[in-house]
Formats: C-alpha cells, structure tokens, sequence
C-alpha cells in the first residue's frame, strides 16, 4: 500500500471514525451511499437521475440535427453524420474506461476507503484525459482520410471535414466531462451527472442556432458553429460539475499532493486497462453490427431504410430504462462488494429486473399502441413507410424487455470484474447468431427475416448472459473481487 501523507492520513481516521458511527446506528449513511436501505426505492432514486439525463441528451441530438438540417441544409446534416460515427467509435473506447474507473470507485467508496476512491478516480480522469488528448491530435491530421475512408459523399465532405476538427479540438474537455459524471455515479451521486447535462441541453439548443446563423455581434460560423455550440455547452457542463465537487466538498474532490493521483499508476492503471478495454470493444462491436444491418436494410429499399430509421428513433429511447438501471445495479453492485455485502447483490439483480420489466414494458406498450403517430413523426402520416415500421414494431419491440434483462445480469457481472464473457456473448449474438438467423430464414421470410432476427438475437444473448450469471464461477471468487490497494 502506497504510504500516506499525514493529511491523508488525518481523513482516513476520519473517514474510519464516521463509518463506525453509521455501523452503530448513531449516524445516517454517508452521502452516496448505496449499500444501506431499502433497496428497490434505492435502484429507483439512483437510475431515474440518468434516465433523465439519457433522455434530454437524446431530444437534444434531435433538436441539433434540426437545427443543422433547416438553417443550413441537407448537405450539412449528412456531414454531420458522418462526423459523428468516428466520433462514436472513439467515446466508445474511452467509455469503457470510464465503466471501469466507475466501478472500482464504487468498489472503494464502498469500502469507505475515500482516498482509494480519489486515486481510482484521479488516475482514470487522467489516463482517459491523455489518451483524449493524443487522439484530438490524430484526429486532426487523419481526418480527411477517415472520411475518405466512410466514402463521405462529395457535396458533405469539407462541411464534415470543418465540423469534425471542431469536434476533435474538443474531444480532451468532452472525456474529462464524461469522467467527472462517471466517477461521480460511482460514488453514489446521480443527480450532479443530470443537472450538468440539462444545464449543457440547455446552453446547446440557444447556442447553436445563434453560432450557425450569427447575430449582433456574434459571427455566422455555419456547421463550425454547431460544432463550436456543443463544444461550449459541453464545457459549461463541466465547469458546473467542478463546482458542485468543490463547492459542496464532495468525496472526490483532489486537493494538495491527491493531485498526484490524475498520474496513472500500478494497480489502479492495470484495473482500467483489463477491464476498460473488453466493455469499450462491446460497444465498437455493437457499432459494427449496426453498420453492417443498415446495409442489409438498405438492400430492402428506400421505404423500408426509412422505416428502419424511424424505428430507430423510437428504439433509442426504448433502451432508455435498461441502459439507466443497468448502471444504477452496476454501481450498487459495487459499492456492496467493497462493504463486503455480497449478499445484497442478488436482491439488487432482481429488483433490476423488476424495475426494468415495469418500465421497458409500460414505455414498450406505448410505442405500440401510438406507433402510428409516433412514426408519423419522422415519417409523415401518408408515407408509404409508415405501415413497414409498424410492422418492425410489431415484431420488435417487446425485445428490449429481453435485452433489458441482458444488460441487468451484465452490470452485475461488470462489477466483479466478469468482462471477457459479456464480451464473448455479444459477440456471439450479434454475428453467427443474429446474421445466421438472417441468412437462414431469409428464403422463407424475406425482410421478415431483419426483424425477426432482433428478438431471436435478444432471447440468445439473455439465455446465455443468464447461464453466466447462474452457474459463473464469479459467485465462488467473489470474495476477491475487491482488492484494496
């Protein structure tokens, strides 16, 4: 164990002492902490912060592509596209350090070891910071090839090009939000994550038509301003979260020599490289399955690509209460496995699954009853579209309620460190499963066949997530799942 200074030391005996007065009854739980009290309305009170700030994030990449698509046109908003997918596929490396970082600082401050959490956290800000920022720096030269790469249409590509630099400038700020929010959920702190990002919906709806079109004294930047915009609000965000962590002294807030700790090291370094990179892969692996499906919508033809975008829409949203209770399990996971509650765990799974059987379910419902306004949405209610993404609906949508319980089992598994099989899983269900079953039954079913091979897919990857779960032999080393520094 590295040696401590004597201010470390000072908070450790006091970190010690209010931990026995909370075991003695004589003090409530600390705050953010997730290993005590009723543990339904725990889950509840800890997911519904991200699945808020899920939601708004979500309205406001609609309301931006609005924005982009009607003050500068067409062109413009495929650029933006465009852009965006390389975007996804560097955040989604750096995420998965950051789901990492976030469950070994639950692991530590559920062992109420505050200064391990501060060194966990301050060594993944760091690490994932300086990978950010030798990415913005390649990003920068290579991003004409990338875009050359993804045959970026002509009439886009300097449009993409100029908005993907500004986005790449921005990337090192971006990640250092997305730590701070991370490592804040770890510690028990949901609601700090949600106002930053109403805070950066907000700043992101006004500044980007106002830096798109210019006005006053503020200049027309065209897509550069929205790319600027969201650099800005994203920013804003952030500045609002390092406020909050050192205005209300949260736990994680690094002060004197804890500075040393954004320097990446020994056994906290190892933890976020072994277990970051197989769940940043999972979602590269989920992003190149996607692609892949787009083509072969695309062979379908222009009104069924058009409903399957449409479906989209609604489906992100469906996701919505797994992905936030997910996480939500995940922390609580590992905060009782750093208090030693492992006997909580089981009790945090199934009301995860509970709670995503209620809310997937009743929000699935709706999107089938009022599918056809809902589609009407994106669609127009005389497209030729529309009956095709009814009936994706139709046959889809009640697998999210399966994939919800994947993902539960899956946050549970991450938090005793179980990342290579989730991985092995997804890519499974997502390959020889999914795009057999395409395969096979195409003859038969014909397009049938894409929407089928969704729940097919989803009841695959739940049985043997499930099996992993039941019979792992995580259960028999979990005792050494949470090693303190």
């Amino acid at each position: 164990m590295t040696e401590l200074s004597a201010e470390e030391q000072a908070l450790a005996e006091e970190v010690v002492a209010e931990a026995d007065l909370v075991a003695e009854g004589k003090r409530g739980p600390m705050h953010g902490d997730l290993t005590s009290g009723p543990i339904l309305k725990t889950l509840i009170a800890f997911s519904l912060p991200m699945l808020v700030g899920n939601l708004v994030q979500t309205i406001n990449g609609t309301i931006n592509a609005i924005w982009v698509g009607r003050l500068i046109g067409e062109n413009a908003l495929a650029a933006t596209t465009n852009a965006n997918v390389v975007m996804f596929l560097f955040f989604a490396l750096v995420m998965g350090f950051g789901m990492a970082s976030t469950v070994r600082i639950g692991q530590h401050f559920g062992a109420r070891d505050v200064i391990a959490a501060r060194r966990s956290f301050g060594n993944g800000l760091g690490f994932a910071v300086g990978l950010a920022l030798a990415g913005s720096v390649l990003g920068l030269v290579f991003s004409p090839w990338m875009l050359r790469m993804m045959a970026t249409p002509a009439g886009s590509f300097e449009l993409a090009n100029t908005y993907l630099r500004v986005i790449f400038l921005s990337i090192p700020f971006g990640t250092a939000n997305m730590m701070l929010s991370m490592g804040m959920r770890g510690a028990g702190d949901a609601k700090t994550p949600m106002y930053a990002m109403l805070l950066t919906v907000v700043l992101d709806v006004v500044l980007n038509p106002l830096l798109i079109m210019g006005w006053g004294p503020v200049p027309s930047l065209g897509i550069g301003g929205s790319a600027f915009a969201s650099f800005l609000a994203g920013m804003g965000g952030m500045i609002f979260s390092i406020w909050r962590l050192y205005g209300r002294d949260l736990p994680l807030r690094l002060r004197g020599t804890e500075w040393g700790f954004l320097i990446p090291t020994g056994a906290e370094l190892k933890y976020m490289v072994t277990k970051g990179m197989p769940m940043g892969a999972q979602m590269l692996l989920m992003s190149s399955a996607q692609m892949i499906m787009v083509g072969l919508v695309n062979r379908e033809g222009v009104d069924t690509t058009a409903a399957y975008g449409a479906s989209m829409q609604l489906w992100n949203f469906l996701q919505m209460p797994a992905f936030a209770i997910s996480s939500g399990v995940s922390a609580m996971v590992a905060q009782a496995i750093g208090a030693g509650k492992h006997e909580r765990v089981s009790q945090v799974t199934r009301s995860g699954m509970t709670a995503n059987v209620v809310m997937t379910g009743v929000l699935a419902a709706l999107v089938v009853l009022a599918s056809h306004p809902l589609l009407a949405l994106f669609l127009g209610g005389n497209s030729p579209a529309v009956p095709i993404a009814q009936h994706v609906q139709y046959i889809v949508t009640w697998s999210f309620i399966v994939m919800g319980a994947s993902m539960i089992m899956g946050g549970t598994l991450r938090s005793y460190g179980v990342v290579v099989l989730p991985f092995v899983v997804m890519a499974i269900t997502l390959y020889p499963v999914r795009l057999g079953f395409y395969f096979a039954t195409y003859p038969k079913l014909g397009s049938d066949a894409l929407w089928w091979s969704f729940p097919f897919a989803s009841c695959i990857s739940a049985l043997l997530t499930g099996v992993i779960y039941a019979r792992g032999n995580w259960r028999a080393r979990r005792h050494d799942a949470y090693q303190a520094n």
